[in-house]
């Protein structure tokens, strides 16, 4: 198959183009970047006023699939993940069960083939049942696929068995994606310890249960020395411990959601909205702060969405009994461009580092770029489309978004993967 987009505003810092060019692609691949081309069979399509980049990477991702099915599954979260403009997820394994051995992680491939609207790369726990007891089958595993991983939704509670992960990690060359929360500090906190939690007369949840795990990873990545990626950072000193610990040299990487950027505990009000029951919660504006600061500095690597979608009738309970984890892959992009790129915060290039480039780094996957023999993993984006979050429905079997009802200017209209389309004029392609 041939494609030809004319007119497209092509930006990726890899190759330093931030220009309007003509991009010809042919088999899956970019056969050729520049002015006046032209092809002699195929599908053009005039792309003015639109902008590519190489395709957005999202490396924390609830899939639900296996067993939580009713939250979401594998195609209905790629489909949304295609509405965001992302060509890449990176899946998490707290599912039922719980993706700890080759055959859940061979499961969880095969169905991505099938139904897949992106691709879809897995992550392995590192213990057996998220337990932080015995290590899970690690080696099979990325024998298998895998390409990372993690406890994510509880974090390795023993340091030594935390080691022991780190250590079998490094044989295989895989990075630990750490969710950092110390169980016993945290209890049963709510939502974020301060004054809010006092207002609301909710039990409070510490930024230190999130910074101790931090500073003690950071401490073992220093030990074995293999590669540590911190989720979903949300406090001003666990990024001035990542901070610290790149200035050290040491392999730490980090990320941040844009609900961590971009809510505060203040959100949460009288009408107690389950859906800003995130983990970790929601923070000071202080701390949004950090996270901004961190991204200008090059502290924080990328931005994801840890999207956790979750039943309405899960969340429609008492917030102390509704289960953590907003939605926000179909609006990351547009929260991004509006509440950053928009207002001169970061440039596209940043951006693009932020959402396409680093995360492939992260898990070392094959290097996209908008030149010649790279893969066709594209997005293309309306930076001037206005638009409110929800208002068109979900991609996504939950709705469950804290984000609803925002009003955001930019928005990806068509998401390539491998040269062909998985949504177009921003409908999924069926």
């Amino acid at each position: 198959m041939a494609l030809l987009l004319k007119n497209v505003h092509a930006i990726d810092p890899q190759v330093s183009i931030n220009e309007v060019c003509d991009i010809v692609v042919r088999d899956g691949k970019i056969v050729e970047v520049g002015q006046g081309l032209s092809i002699p069979k195929g599908e053009t399509r005039d792309m003015d006023g639109k902008i590519c980049i190489p395709g957005l990477v999202d490396i924390h991702v609830h899939l639900r699939e296996p067993g939580q099915e009713h939250k979401e599954d594998i195609a209905s979260g790629t489909r949304a993940a295609a509405k965001g403009g992302v060509v890449a997820v990176c899946c998490m394994p707290n599912t039922s069960p719980t993706i700890d051995n080759a055959d859940v992680v061979e499961y969880v491939r095969k169905r991505a083939d099938e139904v897949g609207k992106c691709r879809v790369l897995v992550a392995g726990a590192c213990t057996q049942g998220l337990r932080g007891e015995v290590l899970s089958e690690m080696g099979d595993m990325v024998a298998h696929g895998a390409v990372a991983f993690t406890d994510d939704g509880r974090g390795v509670q023993d340091s030594g068995m935390m080691r022991r992960v780190m250590d079998y990690a490094a044989q295989f060359g895989c990075v630990v994606m750490s969710h950092c929360q110390d169980e016993g500090l945290v209890g049963k906190g709510q939502v974020n310890e301060g004054a809010v939690s006092t207002r609301l007369g909710m039990a409070g949840w510490p930024a230190e249960g999130e910074e101790l795990q931090i500073q003690r990873d950071i401490a073992l990545c220093r030990l074995t020395g293999t590669p540590l990626h911190l989720q979903h950072v949300s406090s001003r000193r666990g990024i001035d411990m990542v901070r610290r610990a790149k200035a050290e040299g040491l392999p730490v990487t980090c990320e941040v959601t844009p609900h961590h950027l971009f809510l505060t505990e203040e959100a949460i009000g009288a009408d107690y909205n389950t859906n800003l029951k995130v983990n970790p919660p929601l923070r000071t504006a202080d701390d949004n702060d950090a996270l901004v600061e961190g991204i200008l500095d090059g502290t924080v690597d990328c931005i994801v969405t840890d999207h956790a979608p979750h039943a309405a009738w899960e969340k429609d309970v008492e917030f102390e009994e509704a289960p953590f984890g907003m939605t926000g892959i179909e609006a990351s992009l547009g929260l991004v461009i509006t509440q950053l790129v928009a207002p001169g915060v970061i440039t596209f290039e940043r951006m693009v580092e932020l959402m396409a480039i680093n995360p492939r780094r992260i898990l070392c996957q094959e290097k996209v770029a908008l030149m010649q023999g790279c893969t066709a993993d594209l997005t293309i984006i309306d930076p001037s489309c206005s638009w409110t979050v929800g208002e068109d429905g979900y991609e996504s079997k939950s709705t469950n978004c804290g984000f609803e009802g925002a009003e955001l200017v930019g928005r990806a209209t068509d998401t390539y993967v491998g040269g062909y389309a998985t949504m177009q004029d921003g409908a999924i392609v069926e």
